[in-house]
């Protein structure tokens, strides 16, 4: 059922283009516009990461916010409430979906982001950014979609999802910043602080276990 589920979400995107092409003209503008109002040819260390990082999340806020509007405003929620499926498959169909929007975002964002800011070699850094990019991403995936189904049915949508997720997740942000930083060092690349990805893979958790506990409730509501 989760298959088919996530294979109706993957169709209807690609069918629509609703979000992947927003998230990733939004990611590739912002490194655009950072590109020339910083005044800087290149940068590196913290600064860097923490550019990366917020301009994915401000992206990712896009796919989020789309997340649960085709179901709300065409009664997909009552279809599938009248099915005699688990609750939580929709839960987890939602978030790999936003999972995959997420990957195709960072395939576009992150050689644009090497291109246009980054003063070291991005294929030197790349190897080290797959481990806090997929669990950066899985938080992402499984706040968005809580938030996305809590926001979704109510008048301020647009508004009150940002407002929702963006707290929740400056953790994730910050988390995914330290432990780039090092990577992405001009003098002396260093290794993964393994301390910020444990950060990481608990907040993923702690959230995810939130998640399947209380999206059966949001539906009914």
């Amino acid at each position: 059922m989760v298959l088919a589920l996530l294979r109706k979400e993957l169709l209807v995107e690609l069918r629509t283009l609703e979000s992947i092409p927003g998230m990733s003209l939004f990611a590739v503008t912002a490194f655009v516009v950072f590109h020339f109002a910083l005044g800087q040819n290149a940068v590196s260390g913290q600064e860097a990461a923490g550019i990366l990082w917020v301009s994915l999340l401000l992206a990712a806020m896009l796919g989020i916010n789309r997340l649960f509007v085709a179901d709300a405003d065409q009664g997909g929620f009552d279809g599938f409430l009248l099915a005699p499926v688990d609750r939580s498959t929709l839960l987890l169909a939602k978030a790999l979906a936003l999972l995959a929007y997420l990957l195709v975002l960072e395939l576009v964002a992150v050689p644009a982001f090497g291109l246009l800011l980054l003063s070291p070699s991005l294929g030197q850094a790349l190897p080290g950014l797959l481990a806090p990019l997929a669990l950066a991403d899985l938080g992402v995936a499984v706040i968005g979609t809580l938030v996305a189904a809590l926001a979704v049915r109510t008048r301020a949508r647009d508004l009150l999802g940002p407002l929702l997720a963006l707290p929740l997740l400056v953790p994730i942000v910050i988390g995914a910043a330290r432990s780039t930083a090092p990577l992405l060092a001009l003098a002396h690349p260093g290794a993964l602080p393994a301390r910020w990805l444990a950060t990481l893979a608990l907040y993923d958790l702690v959230f995810g276990l939130i998640a399947y506990a209380v999206f059966d409730f949001l539906l009914e509501d």
